[in-house]
């Protein structure tokens, strides 16, 4: 070999060493990190840990919302492989346009979402069809196995899981666990290699106060009562007079939760903490509690009502029929309106307001659910010169269904305002009872004694000779009244001359009352009264969870009795 041959070869040698030398110091030093990042890549896998919202029971522990475990299925667009013929096929099984799809699809990139949470068959039948770059993903999707039942009270969540409305929204914290993130190795072939991390994070139960029979129990007899006065609405609330716990809560119209994310606004309210209305002879119970309790009246106070009407301001108020003279009790019997509006010129307009207050009216009740609204009534430096005649019967004053509940449940559990709830305990995922709700501050609004009079009074009106003898109940007697209320229409903004709000609200036993109840019917057709109207929905309701509840008649413990002297 010659000299020049040999340096050439030298010169070559060392140059694609320095070469090398080069490359290497690139890849080791200058791109270490983004090629590190690259090779982590390949061998570690990023995966979300799948959230699983706890479970909603009723109090004896059926479930009422859950998780199904669904297949999602997703596209690397890289690795793609479908014809016109097979995204047709997708599309059908899919339920979507074949351009719909294409438009999903991006022309890089390595994820995206064709259709959540697939039905079983379906997933089935899109894993037939074999293209390459489709994949399937497990989720958990929300399902509420009772459809339409206490829909206002549960709520729902959207498609992935965001809680929307109901308890769902309200406790979301507590149902939701901390989700996060995990690296996982793969192998050369890309398979997931086990780690032993658990890869599901589960939420807290919540156990409700509502029982679903009595759930089931009022819903049906709403929506009797809707067919059957053709009503635009209708609200009605069952509850534990002691405890405030709410044993049924339902609204007509309602709503699917699970296509709640396609239902109106309107099935969507909850008409029961959400509407404010005028309660009319209903909140009668805070003038007449009032007067007994600063004693400026008794049950047998004589009222002269003969003239039908009274002046007040300049608007004369008139009784629905015409009566002479009544006592105080036979004033809240018949719903006299002339008799009521003398009861409260009696009272005045500070004790009044101040009643009204002690009595919830005009704030919220602190219900664990989103959406309440406080109602009104105004202070009395704003009251015009017929404010306190309309007041008195119960006009000038916005409430919601669930205030009216909480008031004369203070008259059924001795004087207690309570505050109303529907949760009753929160569950860990290993059992352990976290939170429980079923102790419940009380405060004392009115005397012993002025409740069990009024309760006395209330029980006459349910009896022959009051204006809700059709709420009454076989073998039990029944405490309440009953209210009719004009609306007010919205392009007018005066009193409708058509349009009523019909309602009861009571409990019983009357004596020893196992449950509170109010029924409200919007806009009925044909009749408005709320003894003719309502007073029979809560006999209804009332009459079947009595037996549910294995409350007994009172006359047969009457009988019982009797047995047992002889």
């Amino acid at each position: 070999m010659s000299k020049k041959r040999a340096v050439i070869l030298h010169t070559s040698i060392i140059f694609s060493f320095i070469l090398v030398s080069l490359r290497l110091a690139d890849l080791m030093i200058i791109d270490h990190k983004r090629l590190t990042k690259k090779a982590q890549q390949q061998h570690i896998k990023v995966e979300d840990i799948q959230v699983r919202r706890g479970t909603i029971f009723d109090r004896r522990g059926r479930e009422l919302a859950l998780n199904l475990e669904l297949e999602s299925l997703y596209c690397d667009p890289e690795a793609l492989t479908a014809d016109k013929e097979d995204i047709k096929k997708l599309a059908s099984l899919v339920n979507k346009e074949p351009r719909r799809i294409l438009a999903k699809i991006p022309d890089e990139g390595r994820f995206v979402w064709i259709k959540r949470k697939l039905a079983p068959e379906i997933a089935d039948k899109v894993r037939d069809l074999d293209i390459e770059g489709l994949g399937f993903v497990t989720e958990a999707k929300r399902v509420y196995p009772k459809g339409e039942l206490a829909s206002h009270i549960i709520g729902f969540v959207g498609i992935d899981n965001q809680a929307l409305e109901g308890v769902e929204l309200k406790f979301d914290k507590y149902l939701t666990a901390k989700g996060g993130k995990v690296l996982l190795e793969r192998d050369a072939s890309g398979k997931t290699l086990s780690s032993g991390v658990n890869m599901e994070a589960k939420g807290n139960n919540i156990v409700l106060t509502i029982d679903e029979v009595l759930q089931r129990l009022v819903e049906k007899e709403l929506d009797k009562a809707m067919e059957q006065w053709r009503a635009a609405a209708s609200s009605a609330i069952m509850m534990d007079p002691y405890t405030g716990e709410i044993l049924a809560l339902a609204n007509r119209p309602a709503y699917d939760p699970n296509r709640g994310g396609s239902v109106s606004g309107f099935e969507k309210r909850n008409r029961a903490i959400t509407d404010c209305y005028e309660p009319g002879s209903t909140f009668k119970i805070v003038i007449g509690a009032g007067s007994l309790e600063e004693k400026l009246v008794h049950p047998n106070t004589l009222f002269d009502v003969s003239k039908g009407g009274i002046q007040v301001g300049g608007r004369t108020i008139r009784d629905v029929h015409k009566y002479g003279v009544l006592t105080f009790k036979e004033v809240i019997q018949k719903s006299s309106n002339v008799g009521s509006i003398m009861t409260g010129i009696k009272l005045g307009k500070g004790n009044i307001y101040r009643y009204s207050k002690l009595f919830g009216v005009g704030d919220k009740t602190g219900i664990d659910l989103p959406g309440e609204v406080s109602g009104w009534i105004h202070k009395p430096e704003r009251w015009s010169g017929t404010s306190l005649g309309a007041i008195s019967i119960g006009q000038e004053v916005a409430v919601t269904p669930l205030q009216m509940l909480r008031a004369y449940s203070a008259i059924a559990n001795g004087g207690f305002l309570v505050r109303p709830h529907v949760v009753s305990e929160i569950i860990s995922p290993d059992n352990r009872i976290i939170a429980s709700f079923r102790d419940n501050d009380v405060q004392r609004i009115i005397s012993a004694k002025t409740a069990e009079t009024f309760k006395n009074i209330l029980k006459s009106v349910t009896e022959e000779g009051g204006t809700a003898k059709s709420a009454s109940v076989d073998g039990n007697l029944v405490a309440g009244k009953t209210g009719t209320a004009q609306m007010i229409d919205p392009a007018t903004k005066r009193y409708s001359r058509d349009k009523y709000v019909s309602s009861f609200v009571g409990f019983v036993p009357a004596d020893k009352p196992r449950l509170a109840m109010i029924v409200i019917v919007y806009e009925p057709k044909g009749q408005i009264y709320g003894g003719v109207v309502a007073a029979p929905v809560f006999r209804e309701i009332t009459r079947q969870a009595l037996s549910y509840l294995n409350v007994p008649r009172e006359d047969n413990l009457g009988q019982h009795a009797l047995l047992v002297l002889r």
